[in-house]
């Protein structure tokens, strides 16, 4: 969003200029007026919502943080907020109602017909995160005895439709999820054939309850468009399609990467201070903890320190290359098993792959560091001790980059959340201890 354009909105409804507003913002997709909404002052937003009345998208709520959404439906009177979702497809105003307090989506609720009150009722109540909760209810279904004639006039003649659609469900007299039938072989095949000859059995239907993340990787392992959605005994309750998929996926890689970083996965830009500091309070204090374990270790070699400054100058760049070499090996791992590559079955291969990675640059780093430490001191025997301790801390985060990872992910904790800080700890620890405890063996023998 250009500054000039977001002034220029701002000053429209600063001054409650609603034709200014609609000439500016009118015309926008939905996801740009969402960008707009995100970079808003906080008390301009419902204001904006307000001044366009009829000619406001409501999807554009569901482009903007959780947070910023809360904020404006707070504002916005129950009887604009239901006007507003009777215009959504129905996993639209799901993603809308779902964050508003149970009294609230009552109220909203009531004031919309039957039909898409129990629909819309339904979903609610469908796990969060599930494929209830994504999917949409409005799909094309129609009989296996049809043909393929009278299909056509049905799409021709009936007014609501979905927006878009790639398939079309064959359900039997009791709703159960018969097949499906591609748009485009229907289109191609001769009126009087049944729709039964054309049904394609092949496909991948997911249930309500089904992880909308297992349901992305369904999408992306069969590269799907859409997949219908079944509850029990079969029945056909639903559709999700590869928009959805979309935001699903990113969602999720936005939450790894905050959780990598040690970032509570639901933080948001919009978020208060008081919420952000205290999400982040608690990992920082750990981090805290483990620092002062590390520290430890240097306290068991204060003598040696204290004779030999060079160990001292050198003991952090051990603990810093292995640190970082570990980063890289737990990233690749917590993705992987995110997405359920890294599993049980190719475990041993992975991690031994892991700790020839870690031998490999130990060894290259040995080389580098050594002559380096060695030039830099003028003392040559330092060149092999710090190269010593650098193969020591690579190896060792190779295997915690890896190890920590799967065994926090075996005991079913996050290990997006907690491996950095473990993995942290352990190249800390094993390179101060290795570095130093070396250098002590060596020097004392000499």
């Amino acid at each position: 969003m250009r500054a000039d354009f977001v002034e220029r909105v701002a000053q429209a409804i600063t001054t409650g200029n609603s034709a200014a507003l609609r000439e500016l913002v009118g015309e926008l997709h939905q996801a740009d007026v969402g960008d707009l909404i995100e970079v808003l002052d906080p008390e301009l937003r419902a204001r904006l919502v307000k001044l366009m009345g009829h000619d406001f998208d409501f999807t554009a709520l569901t482009e903007v943080d959780d947070t910023v959404r809360e904020e404006i439906l707070e504002e916005l009177p129950a009887e604009a907020v239901a006007e507003g979702v009777r215009e959504l497809d129905s996993d639209d105003a799901v993603a809308i109602l779902a964050d508003l307090p149970k009294d609230e989506q009552t109220e909203i609720l009531e004031q919309l017909p039957p039909p898409e009150r129990v629909a819309l009722a339904r979903s609610l109540l469908y796990p969060e995160n599930s494929a209830g909760r994504r999917m949409q209810t409005e799909f094309m279904a129609v009989s296996p005895v049809w043909i393929v004639g009278r299909t056509i006039d049905y799409l021709r003649e009936t007014p609501d439709l979905p927006d878009r659609f790639w398939e079309i469900y064959v359900v039997d007299s009791a709703g159960r999820l018969q097949g499906t039938v591609a748009l485009d072989w229907l289109l191609r095949t001769k009126r009087p054939v049944p729709i039964a000859e054309l049904i394609d059995e092949e496909m991948h239907p997911v249930r309500v309850t089904d992880d909308q993340e297992d349901v992305a990787r369904l999408f992306e392992h069969y590269d799907l468009v859409a997949t219908p959605v079944v509850a029990e005994a079969d029945r056909l309750v639903g559709v999700i399609t590869f928009d959805d998929i979309v935001d699903v996926i990113e969602q999720a890689a936005e939450e790894d990467i905050r959780a990598l970083g040690g970032v509570g996965r639901e933080e948001e830009l919009s978020d208060p201070v008081w919420f952000v500091a205290r999400g982040r309070f608690n990992w920082l204090l750990v981090n805290l903890a483990t620092a002062f374990l590390a520290s430890s270790v240097l306290g068991l070699f204060e003598g040696e320190l204290q004779k030999m400054v060079a160990l001292a100058v050198l003991a952090p760049i051990v603990a810093s290359q292995g640190g970082n070499a570990a980063t890289q090996t737990m990233t690749v791992a917590v993705r992987a098993l995110a997405t359920h590559e890294l599993s049980s079955a190719n475990a041993a291969r992975i991690i031994l792959r892991e700790v020839l990675v870690g031998l490999v640059n130990g060894l290259a780093f040995a080389v580098i560091t050594g002559v380096a430490a060695a030039a830099w001191f003028k003392v040559p025997d330092l060149g092999l001790v710090i190269g010593l301790a650098m193969i020591c801390n690579l190896l060792a985060g190779a295997l915690g980059g890896i190890l920590v990872p799967l065994v926090l992910h075996r005991f079913h904790a996050d290990p997006a959340i907690s491996s950095g800080v473990f993995v942290t700890t352990v190249t800390d620890v094993v390179g101060f201890f290795s570095f130093l405890g070396i250098a002590t063996l060596w020097f004392g023998l000499k």
